[in-house]
């Protein structure tokens, strides 16, 4: 629901448009611009809607104004769906806030809120990039670029209608088959491409080639005037004809009968190896066909068999997919039963080190490696397994940090005691109110190191849980970090023992 009112896609407003200075409290501490439509997390700081959604799409996160400001603290400090509301007051500030337009040669000005109504996006000088040749320009003069000037605008031709590219004018003009041409006979306009050769065929002032241009005659006459040309240029045109069969009657004579004789028996020869061959291509015709026949016998029993074969083939498909399904369904069914199984260890872990008398020991072995993994900073902090005042009584854990945490951070090691919501919580007596008893354990039971407090009964820590874990109460200076550097008796094979008393005096 919080979402579906805060809908906003867009980060925070560009200081650029504060007429003023900005002021850190109306900045976002993701985009570091200005507030737009601002949350503030539980831990106090203030982000835009749509950064902080974006931030916490992917599932908690740590603050990182919290970690700039080392003021980081759990859960706190832990930024997740629905941890934040709408900061209306900071919301009514900034949009107050007078502003100018960003943008070179425009003179509006007003608030935020106008600015964001009225003219964010709808700025006639704001600088756009032409989709088509990818050109900058302002937003007012893109209808006149796009028009005139740019060149990748698609234009639709006049006469055919067809769309084409500005550039590919020319080559569309070649090809166009609606273009205007005119007759170089008749000199009639405006003839559509495609009809022109129908045009020239006809057009009895359209000039071709002369008839005896294979003769020699070089005139192009109009179709109207051919038989007046031919008429008057007859003569010339037998005599060019007489000069042509002169010609070819010399190149017959310089052929010797003895030539022409050869020639003749060469064809005669010819003549008769092309019957034998005839002959013998009929034999083998013969024989090609019996040889065709039994082929296409086999090849018809090869084609049901084959068909066969596919139609078993289909059907052995269809059983592979419909073992696949099952074999798909198997193993989701098989992942969700993991699933449970991991969940089911996990609450039997917790089950069997769950005590019920208020006493707890923690045992934490693997001590230098957990310690390491503290300093780097890869896991400062440990959580207990939960143990209650009685089988219906209060829940609760243990949180230590290996490498302390606040005013003992790098210094001490950090012990608190943490309020767990419980199954029985509407029965019991709020706020809690026991006395609580932290112990470091020597493993020579000599000088165990001991902190108790009474819990404050204002602080949130005490109150009834509304979720998992109440924020962690106890001892960020429980014990200094070098009594475990030294040789000592808390430590023994890697391992050290955390021990809770909780008093259960007036339950």
């Amino acid at each position: 629901r919080q979402r579906h009112s805060l809908a906003c896609n867009k980060p925070g407003f560009p200081k650029k448009i504060l007429a003023n200075n900005l002021e850190e409290k109306h900045m976002c501490n993701s985009c570091l611009k200005i507030l737009r439509r601002p949350l503030q997390a539980q831990c106090g700081h203030r982000f835009c809607s749509f950064c902080f959604n974006k931030i916490v799409s992917s599932g908690p996160h740590k603050c990182s104004a919290c970690i700039k400001e080392d003021l980081f603290e759990d859960p706190t400090s832990i930024l997740k769906e629905g941890g934040a509301f709408p900061d209306n007051a900071a919301r009514r500030e900034v949009e107050a806030l007078a502003a100018v337009c960003p943008n070179e040669g425009c003179t509006w000005t007003g608030n935020i809120k106008e600015y964001e109504v009225n003219h964010e996006g709808k700025c006639d000088f704001m600088i756009i990039l032409c989709p088509s040749c990818k050109e900058l320009m302002r937003t007012n003069e893109l209808e006149r670029h796009n028009e005139r000037e740019c060149p990748e605008r698609t234009l639709n031709c006049k006469y055919c209608k067809e769309p084409f590219h500005f550039k590919n004018i020319k080559a569309h003009d070649e090809i166009c088959p609606k273009y205007p041409m005119i007759c170089e006979g008749c000199a009639k306009k405006k003839i559509p491409r495609e009809k022109y050769v129908d045009h020239i065929k006809f057009c009895s002032k359209f000039r071709a080639p002369c008839r005896f241009h294979v003769v020699g005659c070089d005139m192009s006459v109009e179709k109207e005037k051919t038989h007046d040309h031919e008429r008057a240029c007859s003569y010339e045109h037998l005599n060019l004809l007489l000069h042509f069969i002169m010609g070819i009657k010399v190149s017959l004579e310089s052929l010797q009968p003895q030539s022409l004789e050869l020639a003749g028996h060469k064809i005669h020869e010819l003549h008769r190896a092309l019957r034998d061959e005839k002959t013998k291509v009929a034999e083998l015709m013969g024989t090609f066909e019996n040889i065709v026949c039994v082929l296409n016998r086999e090849m018809e029993r090869s084609s049901t068999t084959i068909e066969a074969y596919n139609r078993q083939h289909r059907l052995d498909q269809d059983k592979v997919e419909i073992l696949n399904n099952k074999v798909r369904q198997l193993e989701r069914t098989v992942g969700l039963r993991d699933l449970s199984i991991v969940e089911m260890e996990g609450n039997i872990r917790e089950m069997s080190a769950a005590t019920f008398d208020g006493i707890f020991v923690w045992k934490i072995s693997d001590f230098t490696k957990k310690r390491q993994d503290a300093v780097a900073g890869r896991a400062p902090a440990m959580f207990s397994p939960a143990f209650f005042t009685s089988k219906y009584g209060y829940k609760m854990c243990l949180r230590i940090y290996l490498n302390g945490d606040g005013t003992g951070r790098a210094s001490h090691l950090s012990l608190f005691f943490v309020v767990m919501r419980g199954h029985s919580d509407a029965l019991l007596k709020w706020p809690f109110n026991q006395k609580v008893t932290l112990m470091l354990l020597d493993q020579n039971n000599r000088e165990h190191i001991i902190d108790a407090f009474r819990p404050d009964i204002s602080s949130s820590s005490f109150q009834r849980p509304v979720s998992d874990m109440n924020i962690a109460s106890g001892c960020p200076l429980f014990c200094p970090l070098p009594k475990l550097d030294t040789k000592n008796s808390y430590i023994r094979d890697d391992t050290i023992f955390i021990k809770a008393i909780v008093d259960l005096t007036g339950l």
